[in-house]
């Protein structure tokens, strides 16, 4: 049994076996069949690891086949013709509405995302554009370290293909202009995408981008961005004089950012690198509208054509992202808001926020703030995280690009007093006119008071006035923190919801001329970008047509936003060809538009039953967050069972006592997410759907059939039914149960084990998981039977052709992966007891390889076993010895039999991890 088809036989041998026993685990026999191959030497983790190479490559198989059909076709000339058949607008008014507004905002996010190696993105993103194929090469390149640096420069390399996808498609809509009204066509300014980025900026959850790192990240993209422009003119014409103003502006930004990019805690250096950005120089360039109206005026006056679209092309860029690679976000938590405005205007702390009586504090406040001059220095010396952002937000817009507005996103934001607070802070520092202040609505206490939230809100007059002037209320909703506390199907619900009270409370008030932006960071369905059914499915869920028609109802105008994330949102802008196929593929959706006479969805109409569905799915969330069990098999192995992704750290430090008592709150989201993929049973998707509709239901599938928003729901909860499996999660109790490790070697099968096999018995009598992965799979499974019998009611759609494919793979590599951590396991206890650095716990080192703390155990055991040590011959002293007498004092054996083999095993079970989350299409 070494390929996988053996594998495959056998596990599908084992799935029949639950027919005559239905408490069989097919999964936990297979690890048994492994681990016992492993430890009789019949198979070698060298063998392990050539099957694992296999499915590593077949789960990165999938996935580029995945993003290809999400955004086939691919090949530009297809593209073009695909974006001309959808610009079929009567006449030029129309076709400029269309296109001179963002179809959508595409924001660069980051956070722990950055699940495959740059090899593997490669590879993928190769065949899913169709220009090669994946072989095993790719699975054993170098993981990098996933810096803050690198997180940016991965963002930045998305955004120039997204940018020259957009001018692609600029062209093309400027050349159809051309040719179908010649005599208006000048007269277009198309923007059909504006691009974003909070990578070096977003401080929300982290205290380790200081604001030197955001002025330098910020002034690289401007170096970045003005290349770019260089390149583009180039193109349409070498010697243009434009050329001798911008080559000039990219390098002096490039050397200012030089100036931050060292450690500018010296006061004397600071003041260099500052002096230099403020000081006047010829090439110090804030502002691209003078060019963008010469190369305006020029293509109005040239006679040829091409030339005129090029020029125009390279204007619509720069008027779409400025002095940058895009727009910018930063992002603090509400609590660093609260806290500045207290010490600015309450000293003595007694300032309620949730008080009507703060909100007329901070009125008054920011009726009478005079605006005030700041430069680095204050900026340096400021303690404030959130002043901190103001500061750096004022000294870009001096001193970097002076045109493009910024973001300020404001986490877990629960109090109108808050977003007053940033105004106020705004104003302090003359940079109201250029910052649009956004509430973040996640937790389940702001999407359950958001209403009133954005009512109280836009009810203040001097809010009012803010917005009219930025021309928008800007907000931000997220899944993340939603559909790991609410459930993911309540959290969309809710979120939309929040929406539609939005457009309610900006027509009550008299906002019907302001736009509304909604920025959805995603993080729903299966994980991280892994919205299994279709682009316009992922665009949809978070901002759904009916959310969308309460806008058009209102007259309001609407600027969708949605979060690319990291390694896996990138994977859409990984190759130009790719970025281009993806933005076509948006344009022609039109997330921004929307038929406000569509017929009304069934859904919204029979609230009775449509509201009870939400609740009752939410509740049943809500149980299992409040359930010890659910806590503690999601915690049971920390978070050993992924790779590190991401530069901002996933949970909270704490010690091994801990990790028993582990609150999912110490789990940031999106591993949260990755570890139920890993466990095998999407939780926070499946669960409760199928107890929601007990009792009735016909009627619920009815009502889900006859609504497009509820057959979205279930094409969710299918796909990611057709991968989970309730048995995988009772397998990984089974690890730690007492009575399977005595009776291993009982008949005398494995009796080379009887010593490791007692010593693990013994140490997990007391140990409770095997208790809490059983009762937590028990109501797994009654909730299992629940919706199965709501499915049978429900047409599948659009069932998936290899779904009993990838549901053997994952079965197998769970069963690998099971027998690596057996044989972790069985070393880890085999380890002898005495050692020269009697100081380590042997149940120290167990438990931290239990919780798949495996990096530190072997850093224990390599302190306790060393394998070099001084020896006689380094010393050239004058007096004889004859100790000692030539043995070896090193543990070479040790470190041969039990410490490298854990370590090999562990990566290969991170590498199986890697697959499991591939097949699900994301991580986290």
């Amino acid at each position: 049994m070494k390929t996988l088809a053996d594998l495959t036989a056998r596990l599908q041998e084992n799935h029949r076996r639950t027919e005559e026993t239905p408490l069989f685990n097919p999964v936990f026999q297979l690890s048994l069949d492994l681990s016992r191959m492993l430890e009789s030497g019949e198979l070698t983790l060298s063998d392990c690891e050539a099957m694992i190479a296999e499915l590593e490559c077949s789960a990165l198989g999938l996935r580029a086949e995945r993003l290809s059909e999400m955004v086939s076709p691919v090949g530009e000339t297809a593209n073009t013709s695909a974006l001309l058949e959808a610009s079929q607008e009567e006449d030029f008014a129309s076709f400029v509405d269309r296109w001179g507004s963002p179809q959508l905002h595409a924001v660069f996010t980051a956070h722990p995302t950055f699940l495959m190696t740059p090899d593997q993105s490669e590879a993928v993103a190769a065949a899913a554009s169709g220009t090669g194929e994946i072989g095993t090469g790719c699975t054993s390149g170098e993981r990098p370290t996933v810096t803050l640096a690198y997180e940016h420069e991965r963002a930045m390399r998305a955004i120039a293909h997204a940018q020259g996808g957009r001018d692609i498609i600029n062209a093309t809509l400027l050349d159809h202009a051309r040719t179908t009204w010649p005599d208006q066509w000048l007269e277009m300014k198309p923007l059909p995408f504006r691009f974003a980025t909070w990578v070096g900026y977003d401080m929300d959850g982290r205290t380790d981008i200081t604001w030197s790192n955001s002025i330098g990240f910020r002034l690289s993209e401007k170096a970045q961005r003005l290349s770019l422009y260089c390149e583009a003119l180039e193109k349409v014409d070498p010697a243009h004089r434009l050329l001798g103003e911008l080559r000039p502006a990219a390098d002096y930004a490039a050397e200012r950012a030089e100036d931050f990019t060292g450690d500018l805690s010296d006061p004397a250096a600071l003041s260099v690198a500052a002096n230099r950005l403020t000081a006047k120089d010829p090439r110090k360039l804030l502002s691209l509208k003078p060019m963008i109206d010469a190369l305006e005026a020029e293509a109005a006056e040239t006679g040829d054509g091409a030339h005129a679209v090029g020029l125009k092309t390279l204007a619509a860029s720069m008027r779409a992202d400025g002095l940058g690679m895009g727009w910018i976000h930063f992002r603090v938590n509400a609590k660093q808001l609260n806290n500045a405005i207290r010490r600015k205007l309450d000293p003595s702390g007694e300032l309620d926020l949730s008080s009507k009586g703060a909100i007329v504090h901070i009125r008054k406040a920011i009726e009478q703030v005079k605006p005030h001059r700041s430069n680095f220095a204050a900026l340096a010396i400021e303690s404030s995280t959130a002043i901190r952002q103001f500061l750096a937000m004022a000294q870009i817009l001096a001193h970097v690009d002076a045109d493009a507005p910024i973001r300020m996103l404001i986490a877990e934001c629960e109090e109108p007093a808050t977003i007053l607070a940033a105004l106020y802070f705004a104003k302090l520092f003359g940079i109201e006119q250029k910052v649009d202040i956004s509430p973040l609505f996640e937790t389940e206490s702001a999407l359950e008071h958001g209403g009133r939230f954005v009512d109280a809100l836009l009810s203040e007059e001097i809010y009012r006035e803010y917005a009219k002037v930025r021309g928008r209320v800007a907000i931000q909703t997220g899944f993340s923190d939603a559909g790991r506390f609410v459930g993911q199907i309540p959290a969309s619900l809710a979120i939309e919801r929040l929406q539609g009270r939005l457009a309610e409370a900006m027509a009550a008030h008299g906002m019907t001329g302001v736009n509304a932006l909604i920025f959805n960071t995603h993080g729903e369905s299966m994980g991280r970008g892994a919205h299994p059914s279709s682009l316009e499915d992922r665009l949809n869920w978070p901002l759904s047509p009916w959310a969308k028609r309460r806008y058009a109802r209102a007259g309001i105008i609407m600027e969708p936003e949605v979060s690319f994330q990291g390694g896996d949102g990138y994977m859409w802008f990984s190759t130009p060809e790719l970025a281009l196929a993806t933005l076509t593929r948006i344009a022609v959706i039109r997330p921004a538009h929307t038929d406000k006479d569509a017929p009304r969805d069934v859904f919204y109409q029979r609230t009775d039953l449509s509201l009870d569905f939400y609740r009752a799915i939410r509740d049943h969330q809500h149980s299992h967050l409040e359930s010890r069990t659910y806590s503690r098999a999601v915690t049971a192995f920390g978070l050993g069972l992924l790779n590190p992704t991401g530069s901002r750290v996933s949970r909270r430090q704490s010690d091994l006592n801990a990790d028993r008592e582990m609150s999912l709150r110490q789990i940031r989201a999106i591993p949260h997410n990755s570890i139920l993929q890993q466990l095998g049973y999407p939780v926070n998707v499946i669960a409760g759907v199928g107890e929601a509709a007990e009792g009735n239901y016909e009627e619920v599938a009815q009502l889900l059939k006859d609504s497009e928003r509820g057959r979205q729901l279930i094409r969710l909860v299918r796909a990611s039914n057709a991968l989970a499996s309730v048995k995988t999660v009772a397998a990984h109790g089974e690890l730690f149960n007492s009575a399977y490790w005595a009776s291993r070697p009982y008949r005398g099968t494995e009796s080379h084990l009887t010593a490791a096999c007692e010593k693990l018995a013994e140490y997990l009598v007391k140990d409770d998981r095997v208790g809490v992965f059983r009762r937590l799979a028990s109501r797994l499974r009654v909730d299992a039977l629940k919706l199965h019998r709501l499915l049978d009611l429900i047409p599948d759609e659009d069932p998936a052709s290899n779904r009993e494919d990838k549901r053997r793979m994952i079965g197998v590599l769970q069963g690998l992966r099971l027998a690596l951590l057996q044989y972790m396991f069985i070393r880890a206890v085999s380890v002898p007891v005495f050692s020269r650095a009697n100081d380590v716990s042997r149940d120290d080192v167990l438990e931290m390889v239990f919780t798949l703390r495996v990096d530190e155990a072997l850093a224990q055991l390599r302190r306790a076993y060393p394998t070099s040590f001084p020896q006689i011959t380094d010393f050239q002293l004058d007096e004889p010895t004859d100790y000692p007498e030539g043995e070896d004092h090193g543990y070479d054996a040790i470190r041969r039999d039990f410490i490298d083999p854990i370590e090999s095993a562990y990566g290969l079970s991170l590498r199986i991890s890697t697959a499991i989350a591939n097949i699900f299409g994301a991580h986290g």
